[in-house]
């Protein structure tokens, strides 16, 4: 059964600050709190193709993966995909203005789990959308308050 997440929020902070900091995969163990390590695979900055490894820990297991970039309009939209493990994924973030001081962020993971991540797809949907909504309140009070 296919998986689609999306969780969205208001950032009052402009597009192109919003865009830079969490479009920077270095910056996902700050405001991912699932996200323990990231290892760059190829030099930066990130572009179409730039591959990078993530360390997660999700319900309960430690999982290794690596994202490559196959969209990025800087400051609009950055799509991500990863086809290892049980539970190939697409991540994508857009960012929009809705005024010059405010910005509406969406974070979308949609993927087809395999073996018993398929079997457990309705747990997997629900965690993840609690997951994605903490991580972008997260992402929000960081930039909000400038302690990022």
């Amino acid at each position: 059964m296919p998986v689609d997440v999306s969780t969205d929020i208001v950032i009052a902070v402009p597009r192109d600050k919003v865009a830079a900091y969490a479009g920077d995969p270095s910056n996902a163990p700050r405001w991912y709190v699932n996200i323990l390590d990231v290892d760059w695979e190829t030099r930066p900055p990130l572009r179409e193709g730039s591959r990078i490894g993530f360390v997660a820990r999700f319900l309960g297991r430690t999982l290794r993966y690596t994202y490559e970039v196959i969209e990025l309009v800087p400051g609009e939209r950055l799509v991500m995909r990863t086809a290892q493990g049980p539970f190939p994924m697409e991540t994508s973030y857009t960012w929009e203005s809705l005024d010059a001081y405010s910005t509406r962020m969406v974070l979308r993971n949609r993927g087809e789990p395999r073996g018993f991540a398929n079997l457990a797809s309705r747990l997997l949907t629900a965690a993840m959308r609690r997951a994605n909504s903490n991580d972008l309140r997260r992402l929000k009070n960081l930039l909000e308050t400038g302690r990022h």
